[in-house]
């Protein structure tokens, strides 16, 4: 099959991944920069033109979306068009948006009984005592609905410092949620990788000293976890009610169970493959070999 990957950087660890793990499998892989894509949505002949070349519909059997938050819109744009001229797309561009919006996903998995820390949202410095209140106050996290891998990420530890941090934020019109902060945690987390309705690998990741958040960017440690039939169990239903074939769900570990706190619709591959030592970037290919379909012109053609 040929497969497209839609990544800004064909050097990063987990986009040279799914190249070799497509090439060892006999499938021709491309990568293409989704942000010098251009769309043509003529209704006869809608296409993607990328830098001098032009992409038809059947010129790939498949798309791995790599979209970067910071580019959600115009990416997922370019995976709709992908989606219009018929081609087999990983995760689908609506499935993205939803993940991407944290306040949307949260609102999702709450109304399908998926657990999740208490959590807030408001619009009015002057509902910030009640937005505390709701959480069970201090200490708890704010978050910017736009941030990623931990960053706009706080830890507030007191009733003062919540209440000043909120009202900065409110002060030039960031969006953030309010959460509780699930110390029994002890600064770590889980992320499950989800290919296909299944948990394919797990790790934990534990927070520096001195540091709350376990993202490895932040420079968090990874190592192999175990996961319950509980976690393994809530990891596949938050993946499959944001509608993601391929994701990463972080969970924490808290008194009354497992609560999802993200669903990542394009997870780092470099820190769950070292720590688990499993060939992800291959299950990902298998996947896309059990659902694509080839197309059958271009194939003949080259035969």
């Amino acid at each position: 099959m040929k497969i497209a990957i839609l990544s800004r950087n064909a050097k990063l660890y987990s986009t040279k991944r799914l190249i070799e793990a497509g090439q060892e499998r006999g499938h021709e892989m491309r990568v293409i920069d989704h942000l010098r894509c251009f769309m043509d949505m003529g209704t006869d002949n809608p296409s993607i033109h990328y830098k001098d070349e032009e992409f038809n519909p059947g010129d790939f059997d498949a798309v791995i979306p790599r979209i970067g938050a910071s580019v959600t819109f115009y990416g997922t744009s370019v995976v709709r068009q992908f989606e219009i001229m018929g081609t087999y797309c990983v995760n689908e561009s609506v499935a993205i948006s939803r993940s991407r919006d944290k306040l949307r996903s949260i609102q999702l998995l709450s109304r399908k009984g998926v657990g999740i820390p208490v959590t807030a949202f408001a619009n009015s410095p002057d509902d910030v005592k009640g937005l505390i209140r709701e959480v069970g106050g201090a200490p708890l996290v704010i978050k910017l609905l736009e941030g990623t891998q931990g960053i706009g990420v706080v830890l507030a530890e007191t009733q003062k410092a919540a209440e000043s941090v909120i009202e900065a934020f409110m002060g030039v019109k960031s969006n953030i949620l309010i959460q509780e902060f699930i110390k029994e945690a002890g600064g770590s987390d889980l992320r499950c990788l989800v290919v296909d309705g299944k948990v394919i690998a797990a790790m934990q990741r534990t927070a520096p000293e001195g540091e709350f958040r376990s993202n490895i960017h932040r420079g968090g440690s990874a190592q192999l976890v175990k996961l319950t039939p509980k976690e393994r169990a809530t990891a596949v239903k938050a993946a499959q009610i944001m509608g993601l074939n391929v994701c990463g769900v972080d969970l924490l570990r808290s008194s009354r169970g497992p609560l999802v706190m993200e669903v990542n619709s394009s997870p780092g591959l470099e820190g769950i493959e070292r720590a688990t030592e499993k060939d992800v970037a291959g299950m990902i290919i298998e996947c896309i070999e059990k659902n694509a379909k080839p197309n059958k012109t271009r194939t003949r053609g080259k035969g």
